[in-house]
């Protein structure tokens, strides 16, 4: 049975019609106050952005569902969990830190902001979710235990996922370190050593020192490795690597997974709005902001994360890909640009396992506002 998706474009000719009123409008119209219930604790899970990026969601547009949410009769706060890699967000001081100078202060979004898995992300709570990966799941102990959840992401490209919207949000932002860890097990990043030029980037930056250097090349201990993929981001020659074709589809149900049991005990009680804004290659996780690889589109807000994340995908690939950005193909309309920026990755596979263990579906009717 199709989802229904709700679409706002962004074009506007007065007040009515900015982007702040048509936030408010989805919100409305995919019916999320009546997933709210009275003096619900009602999580907005966000990404705050790794500080030197600037795709994340911008405060303001959250503000819209913080009042939108307070108005249903729900106390909402605004949260996300520590990061598995090193960086702005890998603890609770520091991530709060980049939040608020990402402009996620109490004065712009009008919500108290929580790192949900505690300070060193050993807040945790174990969900049983039953599925061939996983029997239980790991997942930040505060979103765990919030009534309801408004679930907030930016729709990009992803070096491991080849996309990512709500259902990575959930997966890998509702997950403690340990669960991001679970969720990156299957792969293995490697080094090909006529490709390495020895630069010890992957060296500096590992966070549990797995990558060193032998000679004039680095290697990677695969005992000590968390696989969290920060060295393939920084190296510059293209010289870490995982094995695509088997590693990925594991990962990527991995991932899906996780996102189930984020939200399992909510049924019926999170929404989901997606900005299509901004779309770069990467992850809001790098300390950087690549060009976009399509212009903008708009927002999108569904029940069904899978449809979501569909119709996403759709619209993306019905652009023309910007020339002076990382695509390296697919430039036409109706080609697939996260192929176009990473070739080796299927990013569908989550929509399609999403579709198998019933955590959504792939058939959606777009409604336009």
């Amino acid at each position: 049975m199709a989802s229904k998706v709700y679409f706002a474009d962004l074009r506007a000719r007065n007040p009515e019609e900015n982007t702040i009123s048509k936030i408010q409008k989805l919100f409305d119209e995919a019916g999320f106050a009546e997933l709210l219930g009275e003096g619900d604790l009602t999580a907005i899970k966000i990404h705050f952005g790794e500080y030197g990026s600037d795709g994340y969601i911008n405060p303001v547009f959250v503000r819209q569902v913080v009042e939108k949410i307070r108005a249903a009769g729900a106390k909402p706060f605004v949260t996300d969990t520590n990061t598995l890699y090193s960086g702005s967000r890998h603890n609770a001081v520091d991530h709060l830190t980049t939040a608020i100078e990402h402009g996620f202060d109490y004065s712009v979004v009008r919500a108290p902001l929580i790192i949900s898995d505690g300070l060193r992300s050993q807040n945790v709570a174990d969900v049983e979710i039953g599925k061939k990966h996983f029997k239980s799941v790991k997942i930040g102990a505060d979103i765990a235990a919030a009534d309801s959840m408004i679930v907030m992401s930016h729709f990009k490209g992803h070096i491991v996922a080849g996309f990512g919207g709500a259902i990575k949000n959930l997966a890998m932002g509702c997950a403690p370190a340990a669960g991001k860890k679970e969720q990156h097990f299957s792969t293995s990043p490697h080094v090909i050593q006529d490709k390495c030029i020895g630069c010890q980037k992957c060296v500096k930056i590992c966070p549990v020192g797995a990558s060193s250097l032998l000679g004039e090349v680095s290697m990677i201990d695969p005992n000590i490795c968390i696989s969290c993929g920060q060295c393939m981001e920084v190296c510059p020659a293209g010289a870490i690597t995982i094995d695509w074709e088997h590693d990925i589809p594991n990962f990527l149900e991995c991932l899906t997974e996780y996102a189930y049991g984020a939200v399992k005990g909510k049924e019926g009680k999170v929404g989901y709005i997606n900005f299509l804004l901004k779309i770069t290659p990467d992850c809001d996780c790098v300390p950087w902001s690549d060009a976009p690889i399509v212009p903008d589109i708009g927002i999108i807000a569904s029940k069904d994360p899978v449809a979501l994340d569909q119709a996403s995908y759709d619209l993306v690939n019905r652009q023309k890909g910007l020339v002076n950005s990382s695509l390296q193909c697919n430039h036409e309309a109706g080609a697939d640009k996260f192929k176009g920026a990473w070739p080796m990755i299927n990013g569908t596979h989550q929509l399609t396992y999403g579709e198998e263990i019933e955590f959504g579906s792939r058939e959606y009717e777009l409604v336009e506002i």
